[in-house]
């Protein structure tokens, strides 16, 4: 009797035991498999199939490829057909293998393709340099400046001030290029740079007003120096005098045998 109980509890316990590992199995499985399908869907999207360089060329086919890329992490913008971006311009340098995206490209509507690669509400203001302002030519185009402008005879005392006017402008094109071709300076006469259309007004009124000089930023310095303002100069303050107590001498006046004293104020 002690034995049949036995055999029958270890019965149960082994059909107890596979179907808690049916229950587990399908358990994971249900988990795992909206996963396993997310996985699966794909979409084309155009990526470089080369490195793209920043410049005002358009962009052809042979730079571009189409890979399948997971759905569910799509970047924003992204192009599905390379004919989307066939004849486009790069705003910037496009890295092989990196998606293309809207934000990247820009349309070319005709005339100057520079113009394409200026950004919505900003201006593109051209700057004559020489070997010491343009950075003794290490500025290429795609780096970021500052604008220092000097002015001699701001104060009474003809002293020279300088200022920092402008700050993080992009540089578009050097001379008339708007190609980075290498890395090696090259001396140009001028600068392209883009900014707002305030901007371009300071700038402008800094060339006429004096001289301005160009200073190179570090690629990944995008600070803003606070500007200090100017106070107006207080008046100069001249002490009044202090009043000076009155004095008094006495004279004696003779006439004759007459003689009058009196008192008369200095």
């Amino acid at each position: 009797m002690f034995k049949q109980r036995s055999v029958m509890m270890f019965i149960v316990a082994v059909g107890l035991g596979i179907g808690a590992t049916w229950m587990a199995n399908k358990w994971i499985q249900a988990r795992l498999t909206p996963v396993a399908q997310a996985e699966d869907k794909t979409t084309p999207v155009v990526v470089a199939a080369l490195e793209i360089p920043y410049n005002d060329q358009k962009i052809e086919m042979a730079q571009l490829k189409i890979v399948q890329w997971p759905s569910g992490s799509v970047p924003a913008g992204a192009f599905t057909e390379v004919a989307q971006v066939e004849g486009k311009i790069a705003n910037g340098r496009i890295y092989a293998n990196e998606p293309v995206s809207e934000g990247r490209v820009g349309e070319h509507q005709g005339g100057s393709s520079l113009a394409t690669m200026v950004a919505a509400n900003m201006r593109a203001v051209t700057v004559r340099v020489n070997d010491v302002i343009g950075v003794a030519g290490f500025l290429l185009p795609g780096n970021r400046i500052d604008v220092i402008a000097t002015r001699k005879g701001g104060d009474s005392n003809g002293r020279t001030h300088s200022q920092t006017i402008l700050q993080n402008l992009r540089v578009l094109a050097v001379d008339q290029t708007s190609a980075s071709a290498g890395d090696k300076p090259v001396v140009v006469r001028a600068v392209t740079l883009e900014m707002t259309p305030r901007q371009a007004e300071r700038l402008v009124k800094a060339t006429e007003e004096g001289n301005v000089q160009l200073a190179l930023r570090n690629p990944t310095d995008g600070s803003v120096l606070a500007k200090a303002e100017k106070k107006p100069a207080e008046p100069l303050k001249v002490a009044a005098p202090a009043p000076r107590e009155p004095t008094f001498r006495h004279v004696t006046i003779i006439r004759g045998v007459k003689v009058d004293k009196s008192q008369v104020r200095l």
